[in-house]
């Protein structure tokens, strides 16, 4: 059950009036007036694309939103795809070099780490993956605070 205060259900009734507010007045805010359509959602509605009063956000490929000195927008959502994908390359080749590098010491130390060594690479691949969901959070939150303005 949604909160709409123009149904009939949520309008205050005194005892014996049938009508709005004690002593038969209309509600303040106009209940008994023809009330317009509720649009869908909190808050008031964005101009359509192309209409005066909003700016088309600037299309920035990863590495020119790098250079942009201005800030006028950010580079986190264009670079945080390659991000992640470096990171599991890294944390891929890091996990290998050191089951090559347990095996060259010791057979036991070796089977060890192929073992416990990928529990601990899906863990830092978790924690990176965790990172740049929170980073790229913050970015969306910041851009849908600015396009609201």
């Amino acid at each position: 059950m949604s909160y709409d205060p123009g149904s009939p259900g949520d309008r205050p009734q005194h005892p014996g009036s049938g009508q709005g507010w004690p002593g038969g007045q209309q509600y303040p805010g106009g209940y008994g007036q023809q009330q317009p359509p509720p649009t869908p959602g909190w808050g008031a509605q964005q101009p359509p694309a192309g209409m005066p009063g909003q700016m088309a956000p600037p299309d920035r490929s990863g590495f020119s939103a790098l250079f942009d000195f201005s800030f006028a927008s950010f580079a986190t959502p264009s670079l945080i795809r390659m991000l992640y994908i470096v990171g599991t390359v890294l944390i891929g080749l890091y996990y290998v070099g050191m089951v090559i590098f347990s095996f060259s010491t010791s057979a036991v130390v070796g089977l060890i780490t192929l073992v416990f060594g990928a529990i601990v690479a899906l863990f830092i691949m978790a924690m990176l993956r965790l990172s740049l969901e929170f980073y790229y959070a913050v970015v969306r939150m910041s851009e849908d605070i600015h396009n609201r303005r």
